[in-house]
């Protein structure tokens, strides 16, 4: 898997986030922004299983990240009264790792597993009957002297998270009862979740400075936060120690975040497409090079949201730079007159 570079716009969690992160999260689905269908969903199911006494079915949570998939585990677990007990896919490596968490489940708890879709098969395998029938299966012995015991599980709540819907195996995706995907954020819930967490912070915030921030976290909750906390530290150093426009305008300056969320990296892909390969089309490969950057980098952690805002295109011929990044980089675009793509 690509390991995601450190960036401020990263939505990926960087190390020594999780503190943070943890003492900003939302606890109750009152204080939850965003995602309005899906949490006024999940109140009915929560209640549902709260006032029958039953574990809650198994979730699936999908989206990118830093869209709020952690935040929604620790509430559902909290609305339901039960432990939260939190893991992730690359740490289950073999059965034994899923079978000390299985077992230490109590009545109703919910496990939680972040990057479901790196489950090793095996793991996976075993993952089946825990999650249909309520039990693990150990082998003991080998060859043909091999028994299976067969051990009863508690029943639970399994809420797994993934980034790469497509990589879950169908076996394992049609497990889940209930599957909901995260969406981006609007500007306008970005700000108040931006206004929120400067209060816990102890942070002053002004409304323009909280939208102006809000607008360039690129639809994701976990950026604005990012933002927030170097927009803090301008604040109290260079700034009047508030959390005002001007002050969000120079701490991205500083981060080199312009006006659109794009970073240096992004205008560098967008400009070496358009400078060096006349607006493409260009292999990811020849991009990559130009840019010292390794080609699954490009795809899976700078392309996304370069597409999503409508800056590159990927063809079947390769990458092509569309109009709003000939624009953005205030450069002519060819055809421009007679009204052109690109």
């Amino acid at each position: 898997m690509v390991r995601p570079p450190l960036r401020e716009v990263a939505a990926e969690a960087q190390e020594g986030e999780a503190r943070l992160e943890q003492s900003l999260r939302p606890a109750t689905f009152e204080e939850y922004v965003g995602q309005e269908k899906l949490v006024a969903n999940f109140r009915v199911y929560a209640r549902a299983a709260r006032e029958r006494a039953e574990a809650l079915d198994h979730v699936l949570l999908s989206g990118p990240p830093g869209l709020g998939k952690t935040s929604l585990a620790h509430i559902l677990a909290r609305e339901l009264g039960v432990s939260l007990h939190v893991t992730s896919g690359p740490a289950l490596v073999k059965k034994g790792d899923l079978a000390g968490l299985l077992t230490a489940l109590q009545p109703r708890d919910i496990l939680f597993i972040d990057e479901i879709h790196r489950l090793s098969p095996a793991v996976e395998e075993a993952l089946y009957p825990a999650m249909e029938d309520f039990r693990f299966d150990v082998v003991l012995g080998a060859g043909l002297g091999a028994q299976t015991m067969e051990m009863r599980l508690e029943r639970f709540t399994l809420v797994g998270a993934t980034t790469r819907t497509g990589l879950l195996a169908s076996p394992l995706r049609d497990r889940f009862p209930i599957q909901e995907r995260l969406d981006y954020y609007r500007p306008e819930e970005l700000r108040e979740i931006a206004e929120r967490a400067a209060r816990k912070l102890g942070l002053p915030a002004e409304r323009a400075g909280a939208e102006e921030l809000a607008r360039r976290a690129r639809g994701t909750p976990r950026i604005a936060i990012r933002l927030l906390q170097r927009a803090r530290d301008f604040a109290q150093v260079e700034g009047t120690g508030r959390l005002d426009k001007a002050i969000v305008d120079l701490t991205l300056s500083r981060l080199e975040v312009d006006g659109r969320g794009l970073d240096a990296m992004d205008r560098r892909i967008l400009a070496t497409v358009i400078d060096t390969f006349g607006g493409g089309p260009v292999g990811v490969e020849a991009v990559a090079a130009s840019v010292g950057e390794e080609p699954g980098t490009i795809e899976d952690v700078y392309e996304p949201f370069l597409v999503r805002e409508g800056f590159l295109a990927r063809t079947p011929r390769g990458r092509v730079a569309l109009a709003a990044a000939w624009d953005h980089l205030g450069r002519e675009r060819p055809g421009k007159q007679q009204g052109g793509l690109f």
